[in-house]
């Protein structure tokens, strides 16, 4: 049985782990309990309604706690997901970009209120079920986030916001193994998870449900043209918060090439659209910036940079503006650069910061 030799000593003790219900986090647990942890679970509660995380994830975590013969809490954080979430995505699609919950999610609604609730208990460390690494920089004084050994399960794009305070006591227990190791080891516990299906969508999103059924809860859809970049009408659209920038299918619009969206005006309820070449663009300005591994710099950095979760990282200029702005010039154009969008930058393995993609005046 693997032994998860890499968890440094100095752990030894109490800690808290946040369990979805999934294989994921709960090999976490398993395996720091085994390793003589005093282990706490703790799931967070975090829709008001029938999201796929907060049914049978509480239930599956239970579960787990219960055969680990471990403590396990449920915190009420519904007003913390409401706000930071739910509210967030409304009022972004409303106002024409497309958020990135799960960065949000992370710092604000996750690891934040998990340290504090662990804190509340007397106890200073916490882990996740994240496929990334953390590591300490001696020279440095920091602590750097780094890509998973498994890159395609990485996941350390959507935790780009965590600050030193959160990385110097969490612990990302999968970070150095792939994820077929992780189903192998939750067989071998004997973990009901083992098996259990990787969840495809948003928690937020019901059970067969879609992002678009969601949002028309909160956003009455009005209809609208879809226009090119001179103005010219080329068709309707049912609601400018059903488009995303690049998407190319569902359009309905009969054309001689493949059509993109380019932009969405939600001031003038319209959907921009165009061939592939006038979706490239060359450079991004982008908010919000957390350095992660590395002090702020003063100058500009080369560095390889990820401006959507699938995507591959590519060379470009990173060009400090002011300490939470930073422009970005690629050194080849990108295609759909997405405003609400996180774009990350990294030195190799090493996540140096990300922030949230602007939308062009």
């Amino acid at each position: 049985m693997r032994e998860f030799d890499s968890i440094n000593s100095q752990f030894m003790n109490k800690v808290v782990v946040g369990l979805s219900g999934g294989v994921d986090s709960s090999v976490a647990a398993a395996a720091l309990h085994h390793q003589g942890y005093g282990v706490v679970g703790v799931t967070l509660w975090l829709m008001k309604g029938k999201g796929q995380c907060c049914s049978e994830g509480m239930v599956d975590a239970a579960k787990l706690c219960e055969f680990l013969g471990i403590p396990h809490h449920v915190v009420d954080s519904r007003d913390l997901f409401q706000e930071n979430i739910i509210d967030y995505l409304v009022t972004g699609y409303s106002d024409g970009i497309t958020p990135l919950p799960c960065s949000q999610c992370n710092k604000a609604v996750k690891f934040t209120p998990l340290l504090n609730y662990a804190r509340q208990l007397g106890i200073d460390k916490i882990a996740t079920g994240h496929y990334a690494r953390i590591r300490y920089d001696k020279q440095t004084g920091r602590y750097q986030l780094l890509r998973a050994v498994d890159r395609t399960k990485d996941q350390s794009y959507f935790l780009y916001d965590l600050e030193q305070e959160i990385l110097s006591q969490v612990m990302f227990p999968l970070g150095e193994q792939p994820k077929t190791e992780t189903r192998r080891i939750a067989a071998e516990f004997g973990l009901h998870t083992a098996d259990k299906p990787e969840s495809q969508d948003l928690c937020l999103v019901e059970a067969n449900g879609s992002m678009r059924a969601f949002l028309d809860k909160y956003i009455t859809p009005q209809t609208g043209n879809i226009v090119d970049k001179s103005g010219n009408v080329l068709g309707q659209h049912e609601g400018v918060h059903h488009y995303t920038i690049g998407q190319r299918k569902g359009l309905g619009i009969a054309h001689s090439e493949p059509l993109y969206v380019l932009e969405l005006d939600a001031g003038r309820n319209r959907v921009v659209v165009g061939d592939r070449s006038e979706a490239q663009d060359p450079d991004c300005t982008v908010n919000r910036v957390n350095w992660v591994s590395i002090e702020p710099p003063t100058t500009p950095i080369h560095a390889e940079v990820q401006i959507r979760y699938r995507s591959a990282a590519v060379q470009a200029m990173v060009i400090p503006i002011e300490h939470s702005r930073v422009r970005i010039i690629f050194d080849d154009p990108q295609f759909s650069i997405t405003p609400g969008q996180a774009a990350v930058w990294y030195d190799g393995e090493v996540l140096l910061g990300g922030g949230i993609i602007e939308k062009q005046p």
